[in-house]
């Protein structure tokens, strides 16, 4: 998956979150960017036909953009799964994010025929927990 993956995945997530336009400084936050250059690549989604950006309002993406998005958000639950049920990597989520961007689709499909896969995917990602509602695991207690 390349950069604008990652940017039409994280749009996508503040749009059903908010229930409308993402923030253009949330899609920053979420991609942990400034929000010059979320503003810079969601010029060249744009561009692409992938999103709509109205200043102070935000930005939507084209029905295009969320095919992209949606396959582009299943095949990150495809790779935290395995990382889970497979390889029972305890810090799946930092090692998820790093392999979303040089995991292509061709093998995400691949680690799909590993793992129990729900049909509900990418619809069961939980954007506040930042993880796949469907996985089972254990978050660790933090200190107050």
């Amino acid at each position: 998956m390349n950069t604008a993956d990652q940017y039409l995945k994280a749009i996508y997530l503040a749009q059903k979150s908010e229930d409308g336009p993402a923030a253009t400084g949330r899609v920053a936050e979420l991609l942990d960017v400034s929000p010059a250059s979320a503003n810079e690549m969601i010029g060249k989604l744009e561009a692409r036909g992938l999103a709509d950006h109205e200043k102070y309002k935000g930005v939507s993406l084209t029905d295009d953009g969320i095919v992209r998005a949606r396959d582009a958000l299943q095949n990150y639950c495809i790779i935290e799964r395995f990382l889970v049920e497979v390889l029972d990597v305890e810090e799946f989520r930092a090692e998820a994010k790093t392999l979303e961007s040089v995991i292509d689709e061709t093998v995400a499909e691949r680690l799909d025929t590993i793992i129990d896969r729900e049909p509900a995917c990418p619809d069961c990602f939980d954007p506040e927990a930042d993880v796949c509602a469907l996985l089972e695991v254990e978050y660790p207690e933090t200190a107050d």
